[in-house]
Parts: structure tokens; sequence; C-alpha cells
């Protein structure tokens, strides 16, 4: 069973602490993620179109995707890296929250829509529906709405997680399962009668809160809430993993039958690490969609969550910030492959997961301890070798 021991700098401080000062690879993450987005979000609003100093509007709203994606990186390598669940699909979690959002931004189009129904969506009209779904009621509400993103993933991850770590299900038996759970919810949102405006999904945003969702400062507003919520995600599972809770965490990704034989609820623990994993993912999906403009039941797809997969394990995983260097890394690259080269992506995808697995079994994180640790002097690794043995 994996044991965690502090520094002597460290022992006795609070997980914030421990953060500040022994994660320094997250911290100097997380300051860069919001320099580089205040810079970003300067540079659109400041610099004058035209000039070489402007940042596009498409610019902005592509980093702000990108930090929603790592997100929801960060909330997949809560639960694999720590906890051994390999989620295959989470990204139902992420959809679910998505459609949450969406649904709260058609109710605001109001009669601006093509039929001009103040009351009615316009696929709804087209279907010739009657009446709002009960369902749709209370989305007309931003809070109402904000509560159903966290709700809805929570209550689904509460509800599988309880059936499943109670049954004991386990290893590639739990991934087809959820793999199922995700292929399940694609072809349910995919029906026309549902009420979720089946293949086109729901489109034609116009405003959230009151501001245009295409103007600049909107934008940026979602780049820099984006930001935040990677930072706040972040701190929660470092404190989280940090914890006490974290350490019986990892024994039970370890040796789960050990941790049991000594008396803990294992899958109370799994459980907790799944719902919260869960609600970071709807909070992903809901900041994504109205950058993206558009949520449709492809989001449901089971090679997005298995894409999602290869984000976590390209940056490495058991590290929480690998997952979200790793999501940043792969979509940028899928970014440029699908605009240079857009039927080369997915062989490059699956051959960088196949180089991954076979020389980086740690990531891009674990690249440069390998490094160090080839390179290193002898006479210099016994040296630290011997520190860390005497505390």
């Amino acid at each position: 069973m994996s044991s965690v021991k502090l520094s002597s700098t460290t022992r006795g401080k609070g997980p914030l602490s421990r953060f500040l000062l022994d994660d320094p690879a997250g911290k100097w993450l997380l300051i860069a993620v919001f320099a580089i987005s205040i810079i970003v979000s300067g540079l659109n609003l400041l610099a004058p179109e035209g000039s070489a100093l402007h940042v596009s509007s498409y610019t902005v709203t592509l980093l702000g995707k990108y930090l929603c994606l790592g997100l929801l990186a960060l909330a997949l390598d809560l639960v694999w890296g720590y906890c051994g669940i390999l989620s295959l699909g989470h990204g139902a979690f992420f959809a679910l929250g998505g459609y949450a959002m969406g649904m709260y931004l058609m109710r605001q189009i109001g009669d601006r829509g093509v039929y001009g129904n103040p009351e009615l969506p316009d696929f709804m009209v087209f279907l010739s529906w009657q009446e709002l779904p009960w369902y749709w009621q209370g989305f007309d509400s931003f809070l109402f709405a904000m509560l159903m993103v966290a709700l809805v993933p929570g209550i689904l991850a509460f509800l599988f997680g309880w059936l499943a770590f109670r049954s004991r299900v386990t290893g590639v038996y739990l991934s087809i399962i959820t793999q199922a759970l995700t292929y399940a919810l694609m072809l349910l949102f995919f029906q026309n009668d549902f009420g979720f405006g089946g293949n086109n999904g729901l489109t034609d945003f116009k405003d959230i809160l009151g501001f245009s969702l295409k103007s600049d400062t909107t934008r940026v507003a979602l780049l820099m809430c984006s930001a935040l919520a990677l930072g706040l995600g972040y701190m929660i599972c470092r404190w989280l993993v940090d914890s006490r809770y974290g350490r019986v965490l990892i024994a039970v990704r370890d040796a789960e039958s050990r941790t049991r034989f000594m008396g803990y609820r294992v899958e109370h623990f799994k459980l907790v690490a799944f719902v919260v994993s869960a609600v970071l993912a709807g909070i992903a999906g809901a900041l994504y969609v109205p950058q993206v403009g558009i949520i449709n039941p492809g989001e449901f797809s089971p090679i997005n969550s298995i894409e999602l997969v290869i984000w976590v394990a390209v940056g490495g995983r058991g590290t929480l910030y690998g997952a979200i260097i790793g999501a940043l890394l792969v979509n940028y690259a899928k970014t440029w492959f699908t605009g240079a080269m857009p039927d080369a992506w997915l062989f490059a995808l699956g051959a960088l997961f196949v180089v991954t697995t076979l020389w980086l079994p740690k990531g891009v994180v674990g690249l440069y301890g390998q490094v160090r640790e080839k390179f290193l002097k002898p006479s210099a690794r016994t040296q630290e070798q011997e520190v860390v043995d005497h505390g």
C-alpha cells in the first residue's frame, strides 16, 4: 500500500500550505494559465483591430475552450489517477452540464427565434409541441440552471457509482459499463421526441445574463470564468488528494482488498471521488457551450471519452497538473492537424497514445524526471537518497 511522506518543512501544515510549498508545478501552471488569459484578454479588448498586438475573438474563444477541456481532464485524473477508476463515460457528465447550460441559453432567446415564439424553442415549434415540457421549467433562471449543471451530473454519478461500487465492479468491467452509459445517453438524446433538439441539439444562442455572446467583452468574461473554474477545480482536487481522504483513496487504488480488510468503506471513498469528478465535468461542459455556441448528442459519443483518457495519459495521470497539460497539448495539436491535415489527425492521435504507452508511461510531465534520473551523477543521486531517507 502506498504511503505519503511529508517533508519536514510541510509536516503538520494544512493541504493549502502543502500546495503552495510542495506543488510548484501545479502552482506555476495555474499562474501561467491566469497570466496568459489576462494578457490575451487585454490584447483583445485594448489593442485595435488590425494591430499586430490584437488577439482575435477566435483565439480568445479557442483558449477558453482549451481551459474547459483542461478542467474535464482534471476531473478524470481525480478518479483514474488517484482512485484507479478508468471511466470511459466522463463525456456524459460533460455533455449533461452542457445541455443544462444550453437549456438556459435557449430560454433566453425568447421571441427572437425563427418562429418568434417567446415560450417554446424553435425546434419544439417545428415539431408541433404545444407546451414546454415539465423538465424545461425553471431554466429561464440562471441560478436554477447553474444548480442543475452540478446536480444532474452529480446525481447520475451518485446513482451509477452507488450501484457499481457496492457490487464491487472494478477494472475493465467498470470501464465497459461507463462506456455503455454514455452510449445509451447519446442514443436517447438523438431522439426528436425526447425534447432536446434531437440530432441538431441546441444552438443559435443569443446572450447570457443579458450580454450578447458575440460581444468581445462577453467572450473575454467567459475565458476568465473558465480560467477561474480551472483554478478552483485544481485547488479542490489538490486539497482532496493531499488530505487523509486522499491517502486512503491512493490506498484503494493500489490495494483495494487490503484497504477494505483494514475496515475502510472503500465504496464510500470511491463514490465521493466519482461524484466530485462528475460535478467538475458538468461545470466544464457548462462553460464550454456558450463559447462554442452549440451542444448536441455528439458530445456523448464514446470516442470523446476515449480521447479524454488519451489527454490524461499523455500529460501524466496521477499528477493533476499533468492532465491539464495533456489536454492543452493534445487539443492544440488537434486544432493544428484538423486545419493542416484533417485526414491525418486520428492516425496522429493513435500514434501519440502508442508512444506514450511504450516510452512515456508517466506522460510528458514524467519525462523531466526520467531525464534527470538518467543524467544525474551517481554521487549526487546517492546524496539525494540519503537526504530523503533521513527526512
